[in-house]
């Protein structure tokens, strides 16, 4: 857990953060004494809903405010609720000729207030209701006296009743739509550690190898601690358990029949993320179908409820067969309140699914790629045994090498230089070992390390070497007579330099710039007047002299410009490839 941040000090906020929120639609307006924000452009004849709570849970509720979604929302402190003064202002703020929901989570301070300004709102001659959602299923069947806990399965509440509001609905039908909805969600919340609250002095209350399972948005404990740490596909089949086992007793209360439809919620509780999330999606969909035979229509992920800065999620899944037996409306106008358009943060999240597509659709199989074949009259051959050995070396010395490659390009770029070398020298390793130079075949080794190259290896590197490797067969194949006539060494002097003018097309890096091509251009130069022992030793030459070289290309100049010269690492990717032609060289001799 982080406890740092931008804005230090509670003091002003909450205030500081509506006024900054609200830009999302100019059509809505801030009462800041009230902390109260509105849709202007709200249609009296329609039915008003209005939600709110603690802040820190954004862009709940501010930032669902707009067309069918919240006519206006209140805001308390950071995690607490807003006052009943401030609930009525929300109220009188949205006046409706149709009547006023609100729609709160179950939590005290907010089921108190909220409860009195409804009362409040009524006497004041409003025709007010008030639905409570309480959907974690880690309290239990009955919970605790107040009943459950409210999680983000209320921002579908939400966003159906809103639906269903904007389409004209009365306040029955609306109302009771809410209550069937909230009451087919089960939802459960997971931690890798607690979120920190701007000014406040507590710490993360997870150890390093702990999950919690069951927390709530509100940095409280969680139903039960995981140590060591579970697995993600273990930790999923758990919270899916808790969600759907209709044989617990304590939290089997909605029931899902075959051919059921339902929607999943998953939330950001803000520190996870965006890759992770995608892969929590995939995974929680792939045990959703394997295990429980549920495939969603509707799937929305992201920051639909946070807690700050907590690196946390919450999973929702809601049965919407059942929830249209419990009201007017059918499955098919529940889906269509929920894909309805808005002009809020809920779009950044829902996407467009009116359409949907089977996941087996959506993932496609790449056609396959046609074998590579190999011109054996253009093609240099050397001992197998030679040439399994060099290059076996060469990627064994690689992989022992990425933990300072990787130290070092964290300090001057991005990481992930060593990681990249790795990947593609464990997989011509793996290649070594199916048999790949049983053959022989220089060529063939080349293509492989193309493949390899393009299919595993990304970033500024594998890119230079996906170029650099294609060069260096094309010259190969190109000038194969020189072997002949010359000798082999005279073959890869020839195709060094050939590749490396083909990389001189795409990049400006020359000696000096602290690049890989401190020793790629050394090596080549030297071999080709000198032969390969001194073609190395410049390599090692050209890499060593990088640590006190000044970054003049990529991400390493940022770091470079304001740093002593003298105390720079070498440079990651020039040091492996020093790395990888010394391991060639040690095998052959």
């Amino acid at each position: 857990m982080s406890k740092r941040h931008l804005f230090n000090s509670p003091d002003g906020l909450v205030n500081k953060a509506l006024r900054g929120i609200i830009t999302y639609n100019p059509s809505l307006s801030l009462d800041e004494a009230n902390r109260v924000v509105y849709d202007t452009t709200y249609d009296k004849n329609k039915v008003s809903i209005i939600s709110g709570g603690g802040s820190g849970h954004e862009p709940a509720w501010t930032g669902y405010v707009g067309s069918n979604m919240l006519t206006a929302s209140v805001q308390g402190d950071i995690f607490a609720s807003p006052s009943t003064k401030q609930i009525l202002a929300g109220v009188e703020s949205v006046p409706s000729d149709k009547g006023t929901i609100l729609v709160i989570t179950n939590y005290t301070g907010d089921c108190l207030h909220f409860g009195l300004a409804n009362e409040k709102a009524n006497a004041r001659g409003h025709n007010c209701r008030m639905i409570i959602c309480g959907d974690d299923v880690s309290v239990g069947k009955k919970g605790s006296m107040v009943g459950r806990r409210g999680l983000a399965g209320q921002i579908g509440v939400l966003k159906v009743m809103g639906g269903a509001a904007g389409a004209g609905g009365s306040l029955d039908d609306v109302y009771d739509l809410g209550v069937a909805f909230s009451q087919q969600i089960v939802s459960i919340a997971a931690t890798l550690d607690h979120c920190h609250v701007p000014g406040r002095t507590e710490h993360g209350m997870l150890n390093d190898d702990e999950v919690e399972l069951g927390t709530g948005p509100h940095n409280e404990p969680g139903y039960k601690k995981l140590s060591p740490a579970p697995s993600p596909p273990e930790l999923i089949k758990q919270v899916l358990t808790h969600c759907l086992d209709e044989n617990d007793p304590l939290r089997g209360y909605v029931k899902f029949a075959p051919g059921d439809e339902t929607i999943l919620l998953v939330s950001n509780f803000g520190g996870m993320s965006h890759l992770e999330m995608g892969a929590l999606v995939d995974e929680l969909l792939q045990q959703l179908d394997q295990d429980w035979k549920i495939q969603p229509v509707r799937v929305c992920a992201g920051f639909l409820e946070t807690s700050l800065n907590a690196p946390a999620f919450s999973v929702s899944v809601i049965n919407i067969t059942a929830a249209a037996r419990n009201c007017k409306y059918s499955v098919e106008d529940i889906k269509a309140f929920f894909d309805v358009k808005t002009d809020t943060f809920w779009e950044s999240m829902a996407g467009s699914q009116t359409k949907r597509r089977s996941r087996k659709d959506q993932l496609v199989q790449a056609p396959k790629d046609e074998p590579k074949t190999v011109d054996d009259k253009r093609d240099l051959k050397i001992d197998p045994t030679v040439l399994e050995a060099m290059l076996r070396n060469a990627c064994t010395q690689l992989v022992e090498a990425e933990p300072d490659l990787t130290k070092w390009d964290t300090v001057m770029g991005d990481g992930d230089c060593g990681e990249t070398l790795k990947t593609g020298a464990t997989s011509l390793l793996a290649a070594l070992d199916q048999g790949l130079t049983k053959s022989g075949s220089v060529v063939k080794v080349l293509l492989e390390l193309e493949e390899i190259v393009e299919s595993k290896m990304g970033g500024t590197l594998g890119g230079i070497l996906g170029i650099f490797f294609v060069s260096l067969r094309n010259a190969v194949e190109s000038n194969i007579a020189i072997a002949g006539n010359e000798g082999p060494v005279a073959l890869w002097a020839k195709a060094l330099s050939t590749a490396l003018a083909s990389l001189r097309r795409y990049t400006p890096a020359k000696i000096g710039d602290r690049t890989v091509m401190d020793t790629l251009i050394p090596f080549a130069d030297v071999l080709s007047r000198s032969g390969f022992n001194e073609g190395v030793q410049a390599a090692v030459d050209g890499a060593e002299a990088t640590k006190t070289m000044t970054p003049k290309l990529g991400r390493a100049t940022y770091v470079g410009a304001g740093s002593d010269s003298k105390e720079l690492p070498p440079d990651p990717g020039a040091w492996g490839a020093m790395v990888a032609i010394r391991g060639l060289q040690s095998a052959w001799k």
